[in-house]
């Protein structure tokens, strides 16, 4: 897959933070057509300390599946000394240069990228899968797993129900309940993608567990540091 460099990634703080703001700008929104859909991917990273130096070591793997069959058919992992601080909104900058290494190595081009973590339901409204969905120019959504800002009321109990998340007057993601009476996950739209569309297509990927299959997959990959 043909990544371009959209930014560096040495940033201070501060500097990260202009940065965000400035492409979140950039971000577009965009209805998909989730049947025409073939190819989606999962996207996480995990992190370990090196069994001797004790440094700490980012893993991120993209699983790709067939849609909607959602069998896996290619696994792409990279691994690098963890970069940067974790820092509440900036996760893109601890796990951005490793995801970009993976996904430079996909023989296939998903349709869409499902990332562990937020899209815009974000301070900044620039979660990772906001983020890097602008360096893929690829249609990305956010799965968090917790909530990072913004409220919602409680969905209703059955699966597929969900509440909208507000954030300083601003829809910014749902609140989806993928299993009756589980609790739900978070989802938000990230690049060249809307929040009906999100919604939708997540439900897909999502068979009896809570996570969809894609992150679940890709979760998977990303903490076998010994595949890589």
């Amino acid at each position: 897959m043909h990544i371009p460099d959209l930014h560096d990634w040495t940033l201070t703080p501060p500097d990260a933070i202009t940065l965000q703001k400035s492409l979140a700008a950039q971000l577009i929104d965009r209805s998909l057509d989730v049947d025409a859909v073939r190819i989606v991917a999962g996207v996480d990273v995990s992190v370990k300390p090196d069994p001797i130096t004790g440094v700490p070591q980012s893993q991120a793997a993209i699983t790709v599946l067939n849609f909607p069959a959602l069998d896996v058919i290619e696994v792409v992992r990279a691994r690098i000394p963890t970069p940067f601080p974790y820092i509440s909104g900036l996760l893109s900058f601890r796990e951005g240069a490793v995801i970009i290494a993976a996904a430079r190595q996909l023989t296939i081009t998903p349709d869409v990228f499902i990332f562990d973590g937020m899209g815009r339901a974000h301070p900044r409204r620039l979660g990772i899968a906001a983020h890097i969905g602008l360096w893929f120019n690829a249609p990305t959504i956010g799965c968090g797993k917790t909530l990072l800002v913004g409220k919602y009321t409680e969905p209703a109990l059955e699966r597929g129900a969900y509440s909208l998340m507000t954030h300083r007057g601003e829809v910014i993601g749902a609140a989806l309940r993928t299993r009756d009476r589980v609790k739900p996950v978070y989802i938000s739209a990230g690049h060249l993608m809307d929040l009906d569309s999100a919604l939708a297509l997540t439900m897909r990927c999502v068979t009896r567990y809570r996570l969809p299959e894609p992150i679940r997959a890709a979760h998977n990959a990303a903490g076998a540091f010994d595949a890589s």
